[in-house]
């Protein structure tokens, strides 16, 4: 007879094993926050960046981080007897089961520890799982638990693992988004609207605010379960509950909860104590949830730095340049002390990093390649460069380099080519150089985007054709301030100094500083008082892409090195902006606030390095006092003379292309025949019809069909040839 009940026992014991709760020390290891956090070298939050999207987690919070007045607060309002029972309030059974025999509302008897095996048990707090059984496995999880958890460990995890509103989990990320604070910090007010969250966390602010009032109203007056508090939350028994409280200031207390509910939970409420200073940088260095990393940023220059650019794209306006980036290492270390990848605003692709993203480099790249001369004793700073047309022959084509302004100077000093940044100068030291050598050069100093052959790139190399990142430009620069020596940037504090490897001749390096240092030799393109210039000593080089798509500013003192860049990330072209009006005023205030206690100092001569008063013949630059490479200084300097020169004809060149238009008259159409070098005694032949001296000026009546320039010597030996096409 014993037998029916045992069986049924034993049915019951069996279908209501409850699943495997894990230990409080497991749950806390496993804890995995949705965000991933960025400090700066002193161990200051730079930035945060969310990682997983499935929820928003923070750190966990250990049970004595969490304000007294939440932890009082969800045990009054939640489950009263949790202090002395062992995972099942059964007083709570008894009275819902006595309310449901006698047909009226069912109070909740859920405990804390029940509602955290839910949270450690899905399967056990489904939708659906409240019949008899499902609230067993519950309630047997409950008493697992108990048996091996103390009771702050219980609801240390209950307060980590609840959901409150929105996407929030956990008592840190609930903290954060409503009211920028740590769950330490929390005042009476905002714990009791915190628990009022927990029956409902998507309810309106309306009802949570009255939640919270009756709450915090009857803590510390009337014990009570979650089932009374829910039952009661009703606008007639607010005034009655406020009788219970000190007469003279319930319903003020009362009023301030429902005001602060409505500030927290309003729609357009967006609370965060995250800096938000280096959001590029932190979704570089933050892949994975969790993650905390220390960086050489420092935050005040960091600060700086985004205060320069914010305040210069805005100055510039969205229609002229939407976007900006800045980078600013210490030259000794490698150290990166700002990273700013861009500051949004007017930007319409904000997401995009602007200080790792490839952009044409303009003039930038051209101080390498004077260094490249000078230190193979191709050029000095003093050589004459000659800055008027030219026309190269290229398998694409003819090349064609013009200047910023489309003039030119003339006979110039390589000193005043490179500050002034004349570009057909630059194209005639490449030709001394080489394209592949030069290719080879920036790929040394760290330009990884070159992946092409010095083929692919052409004589536009020496103005900049090819693809680099502003952290590029930086490291490159420093190379410069470091007597040619490079290493890698450092990011990540900690991380050790890479392999330091001699680039740049340093005697080369040191005189290639001193030129871009030179306000004087800048003069002719930017004026004497541009934003490049300082009140103590510092090397800068400009830069302007093709199409004005890209605005560079790159210079450096004895200490620290800046790059600027500025221009739009989806690649349209800026409008009205300059070589000084676009970067170079964001390095200028950077390099001002980073030297403010101490100005930037000439960097000491190397050895290798002779001083010699010079001349120029002709007046063509004031005399002055010049550096040269040990053993090829000169004292005074003159440009060759034009009969020096090879005989060749400069114009048309080969591959020429003109096209006869039909609305001009034929005779006024007329093709010009220039001759270079010494071509006395010289005649030239056009398809084999003598035309008559080199030496004389001649006009060609074009006609269509391919033709043979040719110049020959007194002998008849061919010296030069042409061929062009008319259409």
């Amino acid at each position: 007879m014993f037998l029916a009940p045992l069986l049924l026992a034993l049915l019951f014991w069996l279908a209501t094993w409850p699943p495997s709760m894990p230990s409080y020390a497991s749950v806390r290891a496993n804890w995995q926050p949705s965000e991933s956090w960025l400090y700066d070298r002193d161990g200051q939050l730079l930035d945060s960046m969310r990682v997983d999207f499935s929820r928003r987690r923070l750190e966990w919070v250990a049970i004595d981080k969490i304000a007294p007045q939440l932890r009082e607060s969800v045990v009054a309002a939640e489950d009263r007897g949790f202090l002395w029972h062992r995972g099942v309030d059964w007083t709570a059974v008894a009275g819902s089961i006595r309310d449901r025999l006698g047909g009226r509302r069912s109070r909740g008897a859920s405990t804390l520890t029940m509602q955290l095996a839910g949270f450690l048990a899905p399967q056990l707090a489904r939708p659906g799982a409240r019949g008899t059984w499902e609230k067993a496995r519950q309630m047997r999880a409950a008493m697992a638990i108990e048996n091996h958890w103390s009771k702050d460990e219980i609801l240390e995890a209950y307060l980590n693992l609840a959901g409150f509103r929105g996407e929030a989990q956990g008592v840190a990320a609930a903290s954060q988004s409503l009211f920028g604070k740590p769950p330490a910090q929390l005042s009476s007010d905002e714990a009791a609207i915190l628990t009022a969250l927990l029956p409902n966390p998507q309810a309106y602010p309306s009802i949570v605010a009255r939640r919270a009032c009756r709450i915090a109203t009857l803590a510390d007056k009337t014990p009570f379960g979650s089932s009374e508090v829910e039952n009661r939350f009703d606008s007639t028994n607010i005034g009655r509950v406020l009788d219970k409280r000190e007469p003279n200031g319930g319903e003020q207390a009362c009023t301030q909860i429902i005001a602060r509910a409505a500030e927290a939970l309003g729609p357009t409420r967006t609370v965060t104590s995250d800096p938000d200073l280096a959001p590029h940088l932190a979704a570089k260095l933050l892949p994975k949830p969790g993650m905390r990393v220390k960086t050489t940023i420092d935050t005040a220059i960091q600060r700086t730095a985004v205060t320069a650019l914010r305040r210069q794209l805005i100055g510039l306006g969205d229609q002229r340049a939407r976007d900006g980036a800045v980078i600013v290492v210490e030259n000794g270390s490698g150290e990166v002390l700002a990273y700013v990848g861009g500051v949004g605003g007017d930007s319409t692709a904000a997401q995009v990093d602007g200080a790792d993203a490839l952009r044409q480099a303009g003039s930038t790249l051209k101080p390498f390649l004077y260094a490249a001369a000078i230190e193979r004793g191709y050029l000095t700073a003093a050589s004459i460069l000659d800055d008027s047309p030219v026309q190269l022959d290229t398998a694409s084509g003819l090349y064609v380099p013009q200047n910023y302004d489309r003039a030119f100077k003339g006979p110039v000093s390589a000193r005043s080519a490179l500050a002034g940044s004349l570009n057909v100068p630059a194209v005639r030291t490449l030709l001394l150089v080489g394209v592949e050598p030069f290719r080879d050069r920036l790929w040394d100093i760290g330009y990884r985007g070159l992946t092409e052959d010095g083929d692919y790139y052409g004589f536009s190399l020496a103005l900049g054709s090819a693809e680099v990142t502003l952290l590029e430009q930086a490291n490159a620069f420093r190379t410069l301030a470091n007597g040619g020596n490079w290493s890698p940037l450092r990011i990540k504090a900690g991380e050790a100094m890479g392999t330091v490897r001699s680039i740049v001749n340093p005697a080369a390096a040191w005189i290639v500083a001193d030129m871009l240092a030179d306000p004087g030799a800048r003069a002719r393109t930017f004026g004497l008082d541009s934003a490049l210039r300082l009140p103590f000593w510092a090397a800068v080089k400009t830069g302007t892409s093709k199409a004005m798509r890209d605005n560079w500013c790159i210079g450096f003192s004895d200490r620290y090195t800046v790059a600027v860049w500025i221009g739009n990330l989806e690649g349209d072209s800026m409008r009205a902006v300059s070589g000084t009006s676009g970067a170079a005023p964001v390095w200028r205030e950077v390099m001002l606030a980073l030297h403010h206690d101490r100005p930037g100092r000439e960097p000491r001569r190397p050895t290798g390095i002779e001083a010699r008063t010079i001349s120029f013949a002709k007046a063509i630059e004031p005399p002055r006092r010049e550096y040269f490479l040990t053993g090829t200084a000169q004292s005074r300097l003159a440009e060759a003379p034009a009969e020096a020169g090879r005989p060749h004809i400069s114009a048309p060149i080969m591959g020429s292309v003109f096209a006869l238009d039909p609305d001009i008259p034929l005779d006024r159409q007329r093709i010009r025949v220039n001759v270079a070098g010494a071509v006395a005694g010289h005649r030239l032949l056009l398809d084999k019809y003598d035309l008559g001296v080199a030496d004389a000026p001649h006009l060609l009546l074009p006609v269509p069909g391919i033709h043979v320039l040719t110049l020959v010597d007194a002998g008849g030996r061919v010296v030069d040839q042409v061929r062009f096409s008319v259409r």
